[in-house]
């Protein structure tokens, strides 16, 4: 069905459709919408169903217009009916798991069909973030009715799907609508930071977003939560494992966490004794969106003179300069062209600015790579910056070295 009304849509845009492509493009959406949440309500098989919600989330993308109202109110309708059933199914595989007549076969099927329903859920968080992306603060209604629904699944005696999946329909409300979100906060922000401690890595990546989130748009509603926010984000950042492989993107989202409270709740913190920890932190690599975005305000700080990023006497100028030199050296990698452009003028401004003794002691503390890229990118003209950073790159690979 998406790939029917993707070649209408085409036609209709390309106009080489025939007669009023714009009515009948909208007659065939309309048609397809209702006619998968009219099958959905009658499909007993939960494999299918599971098809059926992903070709249904993939059609709302597709369709322009917009899906009228009442047929939101459909897929509303639809999507509790789906939650209800997929919860009395859940009961009855719980029920089945029983010591008296539970062997490896049937542990096998029970597992197999508990996977469905967490693939049933997933797709219904899919299509909830389609609407309300597409729908903004006019779906808060609808949003409101399946909350019952949603919130419940936060909890951890319910699946890691299930609670990543709430967690990440209630972190795109506040991206999209902040402002009506507000309404949440006292409800999502303790089941946040409860899910922040989540032994699962999808879960913890998924809570330390939306608490970013929460930080940048919860204004003063989130500042009866920064003291405990700043004990969860400790908790993870000091961890043993904390760098392993398997948890960099999640640490990368505690360290955005954290840098959005420095941001926007500065005055509640200390940031003399925060600032610093940020500072090691620095560069994150593995989420690229949280990197360019955690580097720009960076180099913002900087821009400022902000007395707690660069330190009294420029103590933490060492540190912000080595974070420069690496970001530099991944290109657009780990920062906007913008945002590589200003720490470039950062960094040659310290150079004409800062007094000699001050910049040579900074330059001394650098490791004999960051000190190469540092030099590299002081002397080169600015129209060959970009070909120096390959060139850069190329170095690193064949060296095999580690920046830091």
């Amino acid at each position: 069905m998406p790939i029917l009304l993707r070649s209408a849509n085409l036609a209709f845009e390309k106009g080489t459709a025939q007669g009023e492509s714009e009515s009948y493009f909208t007659k065939l959406s309309n048609y397809i919408i209702l006619a998968l949440v009219e099958a959905m309500h009658k499909e007993h098989v939960t494999e299918i169903c599971a098809i059926m919600l992903g070709e249904l989330n993939y059609c709302l993308q597709i369709c322009r217009p917009l899906p009228t109202e009442g047929q939101v109110r459909s897929i509303v309708n639809e999507i509790k009916h789906v939650i209800t059933e997929s919860s009395s199914r859940k009961q009855a595989l719980t029920e089945r798991d029983k010591p008296e007549d539970f062997d490896a076969e049937e542990a096998e099927l029970l597992r197999g069909e508990r996977e469905q329903e967490e693939e049933d859920f997933e797709n219904v968080g899919e299509i909830l973030i389609t609407l309300i992306k597409a729908f903004k603060d006019a779906f808060l209604p609808f949003l409101e009715e399946l909350s019952p629904y949603l919130l419940p699944m936060w909890a951890k005696e319910t699946t890691t799907n299930e609670r990543c999946t709430s967690i990440c329909i209630f972190d795109a409300l506040v991206e999209v609508c902040p402002e009506e979100a507000l309404k949440y906060y006292d409800v999502c922000l303790p089941l946040i930071l409860d899910a922040s401690n989540d032994e699962n890595l999808a879960v913890r990546q998924a809570a330390f977003y939306g608490l970013g989130l929460w930080a940048e748009y919860g204004r003063s509603s989130f500042k009866p939560f920064v003291v405990e926010a700043l004990s969860r984000i400790k908790v993870v950042i000091m961890h043993t494992n904390a760098l392993e492989p398997e948890n960099e993107k999640a640490y990368d989202n505690v360290v955005s966490a954290l840098s959005k409270i420095c941001q926007f709740h500065g005055e509640s913190i200390d940031l003399a004794q925060v600032i610093p920890v940020w500072l090691n932190c620095l560069p994150i690599k593995g989420d690229l969106d949280e990197a360019k975005d955690v580097h720009e305000q960076l180099c913002s700080m900087v821009e400022r003179s902000d007395r707690e990023v660069l330190g009294s006497n420029y103590q933490y100028l060492p540190k912000v300069v080595s974070i420069f030199a690496e970001v530099l050296c991944a290109g657009e990698d780990l920062a906007t062209e913008g945002t590589t452009k200003r720490m470039i003028n950062l960094l040659r401004h310290f150079q004409e600015t800062i007094p000699p003794a001050t910049w040579a002691s900074t330059r001394s503390l650098l490791l004999p790579q960051q000190e190469m890229e540092l030099e590299s990118v002081l002397s080169a003209p600015k129209e060959d910056f970009n070909i120096l950073t390959h060139a850069m790159k190329l170095i690193v690979f064949c060296c095999g070295n580690q920046i830091f």
